[in-house]
């Protein structure tokens, strides 16, 4: 509906003083438009840097309400040339003398051997068995050595047998090894013919490796195992064997793993310092740059950091001598962040274990839980980030319909503006005309003289 050209009876640009009062009307409210707009998606992106910093933070503590951090076990080993050690919480300190004698072994047999393995050896049924559990497989008269092989392999009821070729000097042997080490798991093979005796001829297995068990002393004692993988020999102990040699022994420590508790502690630390910083470059006005924070004022994240710093003092020193985070060596600064005196927590972890997993893992009342629970009110699912996301979306939601409703007002009153003015360019052309008739009639009356 705009008018771009001159007016008619006016010679004025009617499109072009039109679109200047539309804009002069709608520039300043727009302009406020963008400024909110910008406004709140900064604040809205600087509620994510927050809960993003919140949920890190949360994850740095939730070792600490864990009494595995604190109760675990390590092993040290005087050398690792024949066994590794792990160990599991139910683990006991002390020290043993371990000596390797014989590692577990599988049994390997090898059948008679064969000019041809492609060449069928005769039709019947063998039967595998291993530990009281057996296996049949049935030979076709057409099938070789290979197929055999190959069937043995591929059965799906198969108890724990590997058949492989072996193409030695004397011919092809198909050589069956265990899949389990140790003297209980021994192969034993049957074969049936169903005429002749070719395949119990061929499957006449001659024992290539004897099966072993593991051997190992503990302390003089003697262990024996079907597996070079011992599970029970030391109590929360886990032994893998991996050489032998009786001459030599090796001396395996078990002690407390101080290590996982202290690194979770400076873990928690760390976060902790990491995210109040965070809230404090949002909150707070950097006199370097001269520019205050996206969130500068917002009694958000002083509730936030005047919360966890509650209990961080209420967990610092209550003078009872119970341990707290001061006996632990971890002080609040003058900045509001922790520091640790490193000294101090590797001496109470060593003294004092029980007590400081007691501090932090005691369910409901214990600092882990306290914590959690003031972060968790404003993290957690409708809690009071995700409201405070709800609210900021929610104003974006009504400048959007502003824009929408001032779009609309603006195209009414361009409607309005361009009436009024074709309006009166068409009164100034009818003027003009008239003007220029009435000029016309002056000029033809007698006597009159034309001055122009």
């Amino acid at each position: 509906m705009g008018l771009t050209a001159l007016g008619v009876g006016s010679g004025m640009d009617i499109g072009g003083i039109v679109s200047a009062l539309v804009n002069a009307e709608k520039a300043p409210k727009e302009a406020q438009f963008n400024v909110d707009e910008g406004k709140l998606n900064t604040q809205i992106s600087a509620i994510g840097s927050l809960k993003s910093a919140m949920s890190e933070f949360l994850d740095k503590l939730k070792p600490l309400s864990d009494i595995k951090t604190f109760t675990g076990f390590k092993s040290k080993l005087s050398n690792k040339d024949f066994l590794t050690a792990t160990v599991n919480p139910e683990a006991v300190a002390g020290s043993y003398k371990l000596v390797v004698e014989q590692l577990a072994e599988s049994q390997k047999q090898g059948s008679t051997a064969v000019a041809d393995v492609t060449a069928p050896i005769g039709s019947g049924s063998l039967n595998f068995a291993v530990d009281g559990k057996s296996f049949d497989l049935a030979v076709a008269a057409t099938d070789s050595l290979q197929d055999i092989m190959k069937n043995i392999n591929a059965a799906e009821d198969n108890v724990g047998v590997t058949a492989t070729i072996i193409n030695g000097d004397a011919g092809a042997q198909l050589v069956l090894t265990s899949n389990k080490t140790g003297t209980a798991n021994t192969v034993q093979v049957t074969a049936t013919d169903d005429a002749g005796t070719a395949l119990n001829d061929t499957f006449a297995m001659t024992e290539l490796q004897s099966a072993k068990d593991a051997i190992i002393y503990v302390d003089g004692l003697k262990v024996t195992s079907d597996s070079n993988d011992i599970e029970n020999a030391i109590t929360g102990v886990s032994l893998t064997l991996t050489d032998a040699d009786v001459a030599k022994s090796t001396t395996l420590t078990v002690e407390p793993n101080r290590e996982t508790s202290k690194t979770a502690i400076k873990d928690f630390v760390t976060s902790y310092n990491e995210m109040m910083k965070t809230m404090s470059g949002m909150s707070g006005y950097d006199p370097n740059t001269k520019k205050a924070g996206v969130l500068q004022g917002d009694s958000l994240i002083r509730s936030i950091q005047s919360q966890l710093r509650g209990v961080m003092s209420a967990s610092g020193d209550n003078g009872s001598g119970e341990i707290m985070l001061a006996s632990m060596g971890i002080k609040t600064t003058r900045e509001g962040l922790l520091e640790i005196d490193d000294t101090k927590l590797t001496e109470v972890l060593k003294t004092n274990a029980n007590a400081v997993a007691d501090f932090f893992t005691t369910e409901d009342t214990g600092f882990a839980a306290k914590v959690k629970g003031v972060a968790d009110t404003y993290t957690q699912s409708g809690g009071i980030l995700d409201s405070r996301d709800e609210s900021l979306d929610k104003q974006l939601s009504r400048i959007k319909d502003s824009r929408e409703s001032l779009a609309l007002k603006m195209s009414a009153y361009e409607s309005r503006l361009l009436k009024q003015y074709n309006a009166m360019d068409l009164l100034v052309g009818q003027l003009n005309t008239q003007s220029s008739m009435l000029a016309q009639r002056l000029d033809s009356l007698p006597g009159l003289v034309n001055k122009n």
